[in-house]
């Protein structure tokens, strides 16, 4: 390639450094100056996080490479390239599989790549991330001039570090600890928070914003919403990062031992306390403490907190003796707490003490192509964890995922990706090297039939219990209740405004039943 064409090529992008652009942006133009540069049929940026590569940009993937990430041990060829300084070209009939195998959009995007080359970005002569091209065509890079691939690389380094310099004047004026990231790499049970659709940007400004306070937040949203992960954005974002986050499921302990949880006990306290034991509160001192449906707590409980939350001490249960705790609440649930207060089933002054910020998480459904992202969140991880060498969509799955209304939000995605996963291998009968999910694969009918009525009519003459009347229409009552929460994943909000009802006297009414 002459200097010509590559000064013509590289010169918009010189200008681009001086200018304010959204870091998407930037990345996109970048991308779409390096495919006309060095002509290929995909494009990507990665940063390194870790031992993880994380899209930043692509062109000429599949949408959900964006919401994959890339465990560099995993990946042989993203291991020769961060390794090596200069950029590398791999041979066409490399038997190193490409990690892009199988997502170039390309009529047959179901072929592997067959030609690959890459370079990795250097930061303050540290390695940052990689840019990498992908053809299908084999040869198609062997005329290509490698120095034509270090210039560009040259030119991506320091448009990142613009980026990341023009980010670091924004929070320039702020706390150290309020820069951690939002975004938190995958690694053992921790997850990202991932999309770009502006709901999800919303929430993402709204962590940072809050995140630095020690401001009580009330997260609320549908069931599966992903609102433990809020929760723990907003500690990382806090001054308190360093020190504990401590999690309680208050659905998940009878009403007997939420207080020795909370507030801990000491020995003879109750039967079976053999010991002192310390409650959360203690233990995250200096710290955060969450409390996950926090709906679900007694009445005798919530007084209790509140008096923690206004002085800062508690007693330990048997005890007469204050311990004084310094810890930041987060909240949440999936319940209306405002009804609740107004029917008499929760505790005005709690509910206010917990709802400083509220901060709602919105659902699937309103989080348009983010739903391909968290797809390739989990087909990545599906990928590893069935030893594929590649896991894809195919594009009529795409479009069955992006109709579909979600219920059970971002968990609902979840075991839908792996069970899905499960199957289409089990039809197999020799490990493919490209597993294709196809729309029937997705098995999304199954959920189908309840969305089409909320209960099945009688097929058969009506059988009333011996007890008459009123027997029988609680025995309707039951099933229409069950087959609502059923529906709607034990989501008893979503199931009260489908049956009318308001949450609480849905909830009563359950109890009367035997529901709960």
């Amino acid at each position: 390639m002459t200097a010509k064409p590559l000064l013509t090529a590289l010169l918009p992008l010189v200008s681009d450094l001086s200018r304010d652009l959204p870091d998407q942006e930037r990345y996109r133009r970048l991308l779409q100056a390096m495919r006309g540069l060095l002509p290929c049929d995909a494009a990507a940026l990665l940063r390194l996080d870790g031992e993880w590569l994380v899209p930043l940009a692509v062109d000429g993937l599949s949408a959900d490479t964006l919401g994959r990430r890339f465990r560099v041990s995993e990946h042989p060829r993203f291991q020769i390239l961060l390794s090596h300084p200069e950029p590398t070209r791999f041979a066409s009939d490399s038997p190193l599989p490409d990690p892009y195998d199988g997502l170039v959009n390309a009529p047959h995007a179901d072929l592997e790549v067959h030609d690959c080359m890459g370079c990795p970005l250097m930061v303050d002569e540290r390695p940052w991330g990689l840019v990498t091209l992908d053809a299908l065509t084999p040869g198609q890079f062997q005329s290509l001039e490698l120095d034509a691939l270090q210039a560009f690389a040259s030119l991506a380094a320091a448009t990142v570090t613009v980026a990341e310099r023009i980010e670091g004047l924004a929070l320039r004026a702020e706390d150290e600890h309020q820069r951690a990231e939002v975004y938190r790499q995958a690694s053992g049970q921790d997850r990202e928070l991932i999309g770009q659709s502006k709901a999800h940007k919303r929430l993402v400004e709204e962590i940072r914003l809050v995140g630095g306070s020690d401001l009580t937040v009330l997260i609320t949203g549908e069931t599966g919403v992903g609102k433990e992960l809020v929760a723990q954005a907003l500690h990382q974002a806090s001054s308190r990062a360093d020190k504990p986050l401590i999690s309680l499921n208050c659905a998940a302990l009878p009403d007997t031992l939420v207080e020795s949880e909370l507030f801990g006990h000491v020995r003879g306290a109750f039967t079976g306390a053999h010991g002192e034991r310390r409650g959360k509160f203690e233990l995250a001192n200096g710290g955060t403490l969450f409390l996950d449906e926090v709906g679900e707590l007694p009445l005798a409980v919530q007084a209790k907190l509140l008096r923690v939350l206004q002085s800062g001490q508690l007693q330990r249960l048997g005890s007469d003796r204050e311990h004084r705790v310094d810890v930041r609440l987060i909240a949440a649930t999936n319940r209306d707490l405002a009804a609740e207060v107004r029917s008499g089933n929760y505790r005005a002054d709690f509910y206010h003490r917990l709802s400083v910020y509220p901060l709602q998480v919105p659902p699937l459904r309103e989080r348009g192509r983010d739903v391909l992202l968290l797809a390739g969140y989990f087909l990545e991880q599906n990928r590893s964890r069935l030893g594929l060498g590649s896991l894809r969509l195919s594009s009529e799955a795409q479009a069955a995922l992006l109709a579909y209304d979600w219920p059970g939000n971002v968990r609902e995605l979840e075991h839908l990706i792996g069970r899905s996963a499960l199957k289409a291998m089990g039809q197999h009968p020799q490990r493919p090297r490209i597993l294709t999910l196809e729309a029937g694969d997705l098995d999304l009918h199954a959920v189908a039939p309840l969305a089409e009525t909320t209960a099945p009519a009688p097929t058969a003459p009506l059988e009333f219990p011996g007890g008459g009347l009123r027997e029988a229409v609680d025995d309707y009552q039951r099933k229409l209740i069950e087959t609502c929460l059923h529906k709607h994943q034990d989501n008893w909000a979503a199931a009260a405004r489908e049956l009318g009802l308001d949450r609480a006297n849905l909830s009563r009414l359950a109890r009367r039943l035997g529901v709960r």
